[in-house]
């Protein structure tokens, strides 16, 4: 008790700064929502351009919460700059941490002083502690919220490094500010690295449903239309078959004739294909021609 009583006396953090800054994150949890899933249903988008306009969203998230500083005493504040470049570097990769970071670090360096050297360096280093975080989450099956919370702890120790860059200075406002650092480090990047990790997860759940309702449509369709045409072409087959039997050999009406079945036979093999469709692969659009099935490779054919 004696513990937690000095703890909450160490802190005299204005609760309005703190909704303040809780709110920018939230915001760019919504914004994130739903640009992920507009990304996600245009899929010709590269990934180059996503993770540029992810991470310039980002950026200017990290700008805000600079901005927008908590006071945790009397003329003392903290910023919460730390979290939108960690959160989105896990969710979405270090291309869109980078520039996240990147943009930051811009506004960081415009305003200039002596801490500006060591602010851009943290800014940037919390970049790359997020992509080796996010490495270590793909080898271990996804992001989780241990993996936030191990990072929130490197990012804390990064801004410590930040710190003593200043030198004598730097350490003077580091052991005054380090338990709201802690705070906003490791709590605030673990904490809503599950809230992240959900809406990636609900989104790809999502989709997975929409995918598998596409496909359970396109092969109903497609087994319609291949029982329908192999019916009329058993047809065309033993006719032509027939046909063959009484024609001339080598006569011109019996090599079109040959020509034909090659024909119904190529129909056959479309016919497969149809009734063995397994995924959705698109032939692009061309001109005024609409994209469409492309049935050999959905089916899986070579």
């Amino acid at each position: 008790m004696d513990v937690l009583r000095a703890v909450i006396a160490r802190l005299s953090v204005d609760i309005h700064h703190v909704i303040e800054a809780a709110g920018i994150v939230v915001l760019g949890l919504v914004v994130y929502s739903y640009a992920r899933r507009w990304f996600d249903s245009k899929r010709h988008v590269a990934p180059r351009l996503r993770a540029m306009a992810l991470g310039l969203i980002f950026g200017i998230l990290t700008i805000a919460l600079m901005i927008s500083r908590i006071e945790v005493g009397q003329g003392t504040y903290v910023d919460a700059r730390a979290l939108p470049i960690a959160l989105i570097t896990l969710v979405e990769g270090g291309g869109a941490g980078l520039v996240a970071a990147l943009v930051a670090s811009a506004y960081r360096a415009s305003l200039g002083g002596a801490g500006a050297l060591a602010g851009v360096v943290g800014l940037l280093a919390i970049a790359g502690a997020a992509t080796l975080a996010l490495v270590w989450a793909r080898r271990s099956g996804g992001v989780r919220s241990r993996h936030g919370f191990v990072l929130g702890a490197a990012v804390y120790i990064i801004t410590f490094g930040s710190f003593l860059m200043l030198g004598v200075r730097g350490v003077e406002l580091f052991s005054r500010d380090w338990l709201p650092l802690l705070i906003v480090s490791v709590i605030g990047i673990g904490g809503f690295t599950r809230l992240f990790v959900d809406v990636v997860n609900a989104q790809a759940a999502e989709a997975a449903r929409r995918d598998a309702a596409e496909l359970r449509a396109v092969t109903l369709l497609a087994r319609a239309a291949a029982h329908e045409i192999n019916n009329a072409l058993m047809v065309v087959s033993g006719g032509l078959a027939i046909l063959a039997r009484r024609l001339p050999a080598q006569s011109e009406d019996a090599q079109w004739a040959e020509r034909a079945r090659e024909g119904a036979n190529k129909v056959k093999d479309i016919v497969t294909r149809m009734n063995t469709i397994t995924q959705i692969e698109e032939v692009p659009g061309r001109g005024l021609l609409a994209p469409m099935l492309d049935i050999r490779r959905s089916s899986g054919a070579p």
